[in-house]
């Protein structure tokens, strides 16, 4: 890390925001730690006032929330990882917009990784807008894009149009309604835990399906199903019964 990386930490809860600063001078000592922040009033004005690079941002904050907040930052402003204590459907729009989260409480090794992990990726310019707008209509939309990160960046997709994801080693490749493939540097369990619930099936160890895209199940041990893109997707004999049953349930 070098010192053109500047961090601001809010938390409405002191000893989380002391806590979070202290573990990061003991590891990154070459941090710039501009500043400390309860609430997003005084995040705005701190935001407003200086050149920051990365918000580590508490979600439930004591006059509004991160989402409150966001949405009143100019684009592109920081790169942001979230913290909270509450593991709810805020989380999976986070997911979805490929921001980095920490569950509270925090554990000093997890913070280390997520500081680590956000050195090792910085957003390419423009990203971090892009990002946060896709967060923001995320929340507020039940029609849900997902970032899908590449080497210049992030591409951003309509989980409507995702036809299925197939395993490529520890790279997911997905196959979406326009014939396009993206190759994305996740592994499928990474996908398969964000998309489940979208009408998503993990149907082989190797492939997860968008039901909504299925033409036609052919019987078998385990059987295939026919994609609206026409390929055929084995399922699993282990998968069959689970997958059957939400088949009729559709």
């Amino acid at each position: 890390m070098t010192d053109h990386t500047r961090v601001l930490i809010v938390d409405d809860e002191t000893g989380c925001r002391e806590s979070i600063e202290f573990n990061l001078r003991k590891h990154f000592p070459d941090i710039e730690i501009v500043g400390q922040a309860g609430s997003v009033r005084e995040a705005k004005e701190l935001i407003e006032d200086m050149e920051i690079d990365l918000l580590l941002l508490d979600i439930e904050l004591g006059d509004g929330t991160a989402f409150d907040l966001l949405e009143q930052m100019d684009d592109g402003h920081c790169d942001l990882i979230f913290t909270t204590a509450f593991d709810h459907y805020a989380i999976r729009a986070i997911q979805f917009s490929a921001f980095d989260y920490l569950l509270k409480p925090i554990d000093p090794d997890e913070l280390q990784n997520a500081i680590e992990r956000y050195l090792e990726k910085k957003s390419v310019h423009g990203v971090a807008a892009n990002k946060i707008n896709h967060l923001i209509h995320n929340l507020r939309n039940d029609k849900k894009k997902l970032a899908i990160p590449d080497m210049e960046g992030f591409v951003f997709i309509d989980v409507d149009d995702i036809i299925r994801c197939q395993s490529d080693g520890s790279y997911t490749r997905f196959f979406l309604t326009n014939g396009e493939k993206i190759l994305a540097s996740k592994s499928l369990g990474e996908y398969e835990g964000m998309l489940t619930g979208e009408t998503f099936y993990r149907v082989h160890r190797s492939s997860l399906i968008n039901l909504s895209h299925i033409k036609k199940y052919v019987k078998g041990e385990g059987g295939y199903v026919i994609m609206s893109d026409g390929s055929e997707i084995e399922v699993s004999r282990r998968k069959k019964a689970e997958f059957l049953k939400i088949l009729s349930g559709r």
